[in-house]
């Protein structure tokens, strides 16, 4: 026989999974009495799990992650990750409000100003034409080298009851650099010259001679319990990938297909939270949700996927009363990028002309509705290094605009069919490359191909998962594609080295390293992302972004669509969370209370 606890949840998954295949909202019981036919020591204990409720949170979200750690392949996992990675691992640094703070796992944000960053001399061996070199030479210079420490909050433990130590972290660090990292891992990798222990509390940070940034602080690593993988099997690896032992307010009590169970860790740091056990309920289908939001089986509800009508009718909710409705733009980003290998695309024409026939604007607000706008430049308008649209090239909906320049190309319409031809008859055709499995961006392919047919171009679309997409040996780093529709992860600061440099244009040269899927390269360009990402102050930074905006805007190797949206539906009586564009729904937990 089901616990009680487990009987109420038993019921609740159930019931979404019943409805999932009648396609049907249910009016879900709330008493015992109006549930279906079940024994009667099955409703009994039922009954016993919903007295018991109000020590327990209980979620719905429509994104389900495979691994919970925060060491993810994509950004993307990263996202559906973070609401319960969050919970098992605070982040050491926490990005909220488009700012950065601390969780009390760091004693403290270490910075230039607070002593915890320094800038420190370093010799280095110059080349005869003074470049640094690692070759040893008869020239000697000092060189600027920043030193970041971070200490860890000497209360931490493992939910298992061990320390937590700094050697926690450097072990985190060595997984890392000793596995394929993702492109994010790879970057933050590349910047760290040694990463190192100094105390059972301190950890320290020497980064690469070349790197000066603004986010320097963010070079740590998320501890990883040593003691438990430091001789882990491959199985075992993946078996705590999956239900891992982390540090925060919860751990795992049990995970099964569609639902986390958790409980408050007795060896916790931090303030506990107001409910002793939290369950995470997972379904893709939001009006369901919502459903069971309404009907009081859930206690908050929150999506990175939500679909327009819903948002509406979430919307309306909130109008009503009936719910408590918060939406945040998160920091994904909708573009699509030219291969600048593609003859054709090389000419700025096409790319002009395909960015003034698509209807950005409407897309927008038909899949985003009013939460949303259009976005000008890579550069999001969040961003302290965003420039003004004013001072930019801007490709509003204009397709008499489109059409002239394609006509201006000697691409005309030749048989009627509506798809113009080059000159010698060649069809002015593209292949779009998208990810599988989504259908917010197979409307986007839909819409962007059906605009493009209204000016004269034939859009085929090809799907690929997100797996495929972006492997090493895939069509984006091995550049095999001509149009590609896809997302890039925003952070507060804009960074830009790994997308626009020409540095990072993966080729067999550079063994496929880069984000610079475009192959864009242009050198006024490349100088002012580079300069801009690697100084401390403000005004130069925002000076050097500016000028690459510019530039990019003008060249424009990919076309900016919009930002996605999260929503986060509360029931009444509900208070503490809120979605943020940032920080994982879960983060603020100790907080949340019931009215």
């Amino acid at each position: 026989m089901f616990a009680p606890r487990h009987a109420a949840l038993a019921l609740l998954l159930w019931l979404l999974s019943a409805c999932q295949v009648e396609g049907g909202i249910p009016d879900v019981p709330t008493e015992a009495s109006a549930l279906p036919a079940l024994s009667q020591a099955t409703a009994e204990a039922s009954s016993a799990a919903l007295a018991a409720r109000s020590q327990t949170w209980t979620l719905g979200l429509t994104e389900q992650p495979d691994t919970l750690t925060p060491y993810q392949l994509t950004a993307t996992d990263q996202r559906r990750a973070a609401p319960v990675s969050e919970l098992l691992f605070p982040s050491p640094v926490l990005t909220h409000n488009y700012a950065y703070t601390t969780t009390g796992v760091l004693q403290s944000l270490p910075t230039l100003d607070n002593g915890g960053a320094e800038m420190r001399l370093a010799d280095v061996f110059l080349d005869p034409s003074g470049q640094i070199t690692t070759t040893t030479t008869q020239v000697i210079t000092q060189v600027d080298q920043l030193v970041v420490t971070f200490r860890w909050n000497p209360e931490l433990a493992w939910s298992d009851g061990r320390p937590l130590t700094a050697a926690d972290s450097v072990f985190a660090y060595e997984y890392e650099r000793a596995n394929p990292p993702s492109a994010e891992s790879a970057v933050k990798l590349a910047q760290v010259s040694t990463y190192t222990a100094i105390d059972d509390h301190t950890t320290q940070a020497v980064l690469q001679l070349d790197y000066i940034g603004p986010t320097y602080f963010l070079n740590y690593w998320t501890p990883l319990p040593r003691h438990l993988l430091e001789q882990a099997s491959a199985e075992q690896w993946q078996e705590y990938l999956r239900a891992p032992i982390g540090y925060g307010p919860y751990m795992i009590e049990q995970r099964e297909p569609g639902a986390i169970r958790m409980v408050q860790n007795p060896h916790y740091f931090g303030t506990p939270p107001a409910n002793v056990r939290l369950d995470v309920l997972f379904g893709q289908d939001l009006n369901l949700l919502r459903a069971n939001l309404s009907n009081g089986n859930l206690d908050l509800i929150y999506s990175d996927r939500p679909q327009t009508e819903t948002i509406d009718t979430l919307d309306r909710d909130a109008q009503e009363g009936l719910l408590k409705v918060g939406h945040a733009l998160w920091p994904g980003w909708e573009h699509i990028d030219y291969n600048l290998d593609v003859p054709m695309l090389q000419d700025i024409r096409l790319r002009r002309a395909i960015a003034y026939g698509t209807n950005r604007l409407a897309m927008t607000e038909q899949l985003m509705g009013a939460h949303v706008s259009p976005l000008d430049s890579w550069v999001l308008p969040f961003q302290p290094e965003a420039a003004p649209a004013d001072q930019l090239s801007r490709y509003e909906y204009n397709p008499d605009q489109a059409r002239a320049l394609l006509d201006e190309m000697g691409y005309a319409d030749l048989d009627g069919d509506g798809i113009r031809a080059s000159p010698d008859g060649l069809t002015l055709t593209l292949q779009l490359l998208t990810t599988a499995d989504s259908p917010l961006r197979a409307e986007v392919a839909r819409r962007f191909s059906a605009d493009m047919r209204a000016i004269g171009i034939a859009i085929e679309t090809t799907e690929a998962s997100s797996t495929d997409l972006f492997a090493p040996e895939g069509p984006l780093y091995q550049r095999q594609f001509e149009l590609a529709l896809y997302s890039w992860k925003a952070e507060p600061n804009a960074n830009g080295l790994s997308l626009w440099n020409c540095n990072a244009v993966p080729s067999l040269e550079n063994n496929f390293q880069g984000e610079n899927f475009a192959g864009w390269c242009f050198r006024d360009a490349d100088m002012a992302i580079r300069r801009g990402a690697t100084t401390l102050d403000l005004n130069e930074r925002k000076a050097q972004y500016l000028r690459q905006q510019q530039i990019w805007t003008q060249e424009l190797p990919g076309l900016p669509l919009f930002q996605r949206l999260s929503t986060v539906a509360l029931a009444p009586g509900v208070i503490g969370p809120e979605a943020d564009t940032f920080a994982p729904i879960t983060w603020n937990v100790a907080a949340w209370r019931r009215e």
